[in-house]
């Protein structure tokens, strides 16, 4: 689950089945408000994107939720609740412009991945996405068969 990527993403943990069910149109990067347990459970890898989803409330300000973090398994009387709403960090634009794709385009607004940066900093990678319709969905399934068929095809020949 966790990886080692060269961009300065030291632990990614990502939404795998989001891209199967939605569309990425943009992405954007935010900072996640946690408390101190939370961190130390998201560095162990045990996250789970299951449901979750980001939402701009009336204020003006950008929650995640549904996003489940397990209790820290060393910590017993300071743990945190698995699935409260998290504050997501944003520029007052990009909330703004986000605001408005999400309303005026019917998209949603979905957590692609979780990452622990070079600074040792927590950032959620949003995505602003489409729903995929079912025949979008097998048609995709269809090509990944096909590059697989062929990838071992090449695979035999040499």
């Amino acid at each position: 689950m966790a990886t080692k990527n060269n961009n300065d993403r030291l632990r990614e943990i990502k939404n795998r089945k989001a891209k199967h069910e939605y569309y990425f149109l943009e992405t954007y990067e935010a900072g996640i408000v946690l408390k101190g347990t939370e961190i130390k459970s998201i560095r162990q890898g045990k996250v789970s994107f299951k449901d979750s989803f980001a939402r701009v409330d009336k204020e003006g300000e950008v929650w995640l939720l549904n996003l489940h973090i397990s209790p820290y398994e060393k910590s017993t009387y300071f743990n945190h609740e698995a699935t409260r709403p998290r504050k997501l960090l944003l520029n007052r634009r990009e909330i703004k412009k986000i605001n408005t794709k999400i309303i005026e385009g019917g998209m949603t607004l979905i957590p692609a991945s979780i990452y622990i940066n070079e600074k040792s900093i927590c950032k959620v990678e949003l995505a602003l996405a489409k729903g995929k319709k079912n025949y979008d969905k097998r048609e995709v399934l269809q090509k990944k068969d096909q590059q697989r068929d062929v990838d071992r095809a090449k695979k035999m020949t040499f």
